[in-house]
């Protein structure tokens, strides 16, 4: 008697796209970077993170594409910045529009960061894991601050290991004393949008991740 199998999940061509374009963008600019350690400092923490999306899509753990298009937000800038280092990234035309004195391109990949929060409340929806509405709002936004509070304690830690010019690239802080605490604030408000998509567009959405 044939067996029965259970039926294979189908194929989703929007995160192959993102994830091949990332692999182009990562050789690309791991070619002749501003700095080499700096750029394995910057790039380590996002080849992790893409491998990890990529397993769980793997595993049958999808997000909607707009979650992917919003994730890989982060993922694009940031290997733009691994190559430059973030302060030297060629980003006059947006600071200029906007009268800033410094690079802002930092603050822009930090408010990316708390893109992640949609995927992050997609997540605990579509499985149900927490009942209060506010509560499952609270939690990704939570997430999200706890991880720009580390990843700022990381920075210090390799620029007080690292030294030099290795260390200060890393830290990016351009002479501001406040700069942890504004990008922690840039992670934080990048999850309050990323939310207010959510509660825009969650009716519409496909909670397994096979459209938007």
């Amino acid at each position: 008697m044939p067996s029965v199998s259970a039926p294979a999940r189908p194929f989703h061509w929007f995160p192959a796209l993102l994830l091949a374009v990332y692999l182009i963008e990562f050789v690309a600019l791991g070619l002749h970077p501003a700095d080499r350690a700096t750029w394995w400092a910057e790039n380590v923490p996002i080849m992790l993170l893409a491998g990890l999306l990529t397993v769980l899509y793997l595993r049958g753990v999808r997000f909607s594409n707009l979650a992917y298009a919003l994730m890989s937000v982060l993922i694009f800038l940031h290997t733009v910045g691994g190559h430059y280092t973030f302060e030297k990234v060629p980003f006059d035309w947006f600071n200029n529009l906007f009268g800033f004195q410094r690079n802002m391109f930092d603050r822009v990949a930090h408010f990316s960061v708390g893109f992640y929060a949609y995927a992050l409340i997609e997540y605990t929806d579509s499985r149900q894991l927490i009942r209060s509405r506010a509560i499952s709002y609270l939690y990704p936004l939570c997430v999200i601050g706890t991880v720009a509070m580390s990843y700022e304690l990381i920075e210090w830690v390799y620029a007080e290991l690292a030294g030099g010019d290795s260390g200060a690239a890393f830290l990016g802080s351009q002479g501001d004393i406040w700069d942890a605490q504004k990008d922690m604030l840039a992670d934080t408000t990048g999850a309050i949008f990323a939310l207010a998509l959510y509660a825009l567009f969650k009716g519409d959405e496909d909670k397994k991740g096979t459209s938007l």
